[in-house]
């Protein structure tokens, strides 16, 4: 598969965030190419003025999950807390070292819930995953977080941020989320025997249920599966539980699950005539600025997924 001469053109004339990411995946180009565009995440644009945003105690707004004094008023949820921050910062490839010694700092930060220490985890599965994933890069102390996956996997196979209020029935959202820390501690420790088979586990939830349907009807759980929006937060769709699975099949080297053809149809048929995608409905929220386009403008990072994941599976 190849991408169009003037789609190129469109993705690099963005971010280096998204930039170097367009040379690696959808260009291939030389590793040394790619990492001198990834070295300037964190001196320019949007990663540079996210890590100027970071308070001396190395949170940001004040709050681990929630800006400090946040009362719960107002549309949607803020974005700018230190969670959120950090996910966008490791997600746009700014080295570790950039952000200096911020992860000895939010050792003494709590989480809005229960108090608990930072690096500990709290008992939210999205939660957990992020500090994982996070945890990992910075060189934080997340150990005890691996085993937690494993023991909060549901019957079902997949994972629910309610099972503290009982919930037993998995949620795509929720298992998704999960399954991206557990592949993150995989590919950033080579340690594949403590967590694989629940990895697995969990994407066979997604699998038979062919990231959209109801196992026990084969109807769709909802429209939210065909929404595509950057960022996409906690919230699945199909675009992004695709795209993790391309990065599951790399880090396994094994070709794309026939499963997932009804997922890469909706992706394909979101194309618009001019080869882009449009971007969805943004989740409501304060954000320290706006990182991709308004609804129904062509989104470069929908575009850059999206293709990225017809390349993959056009090889199998």
């Amino acid at each position: 598969m190849t991408t169009a001469p003037e789609l190129v053109t469109w993705l690099l004339d963005t971010d280096p965030a998204l930039r170097w990411q367009v040379q690696r995946d959808l260009l291939h180009e030389p590793e040394p190419v790619w990492q001198q565009t990834r070295r300037q995440v964190a001196v320019r644009g949007f990663g540079a003025r996210l890590l100027a945003r970071q308070d001396p105690d190395g949170q940001w707004a004040g709050g681990a999950f929630f800006p400090c004094g946040f009362d719960g008023s107002g549309p949607g949820q803020p974005w700018t807390a230190t969670t959120w921050s950090l996910t966008s910062l490791r997600e746009w490839g700014v080295d570790a070292a950039a952000l200096g010694d911020t992860a000895e700092r939010l050792a003494a930060v709590r989480w809005e819930y229960d108090d608990l220490p930072y690096w500990g985890g709290e008992v939210d599965v999205c939660i957990n995953s992020w500090t994982l994933s996070n945890g990992l890069w910075l060189g934080a102390d997340v150990d005890a977080l691996v085993d937690w996956f494993g023991a909060h996997q549901l019957p079902d196979g997949g994972w629910n941020c309610e099972w503290i209020d009982g919930s037993t029935r998995s949620s795509f959202h929720s298992t998704l989320n999960a399954l991206r820390g557990l592949l993150d501690y995989e590919r950033r420790t080579g340690d594949r025997d403590r967590t694989a088979a629940v990895r697995h586990r969990g994407e066979e939830y997604l699998l038979t249920r062919r990231l959209h349907r109801r196992l026990s009807t084969g109807e769709p759980v909802g429209p939210w599966t065909t929404v595509f929006r950057n960022p996409a937060r906690w919230k699945y769709n199909v675009l992004s539980a695709a795209d993790y699975f391309r990065a599951a099949g790399r880090h396994d080297g094994t070709p794309p699950d026939p499963r997932l053809a009804e997922a890469i149809g909706f992706i394909e048929d979101a194309q618009r005539p001019d080869g882009r995608w449009a971007q969805g409905p943004v989740l409501a929220g304060e954000v320290w600025f706006e990182v991709d386009v308004p609804e129904g403008e062509a989104s470069p990072w929908l575009t850059f997924q999206a293709l990225r994941v017809l390349e993959w599976w056009a090889g199998r």
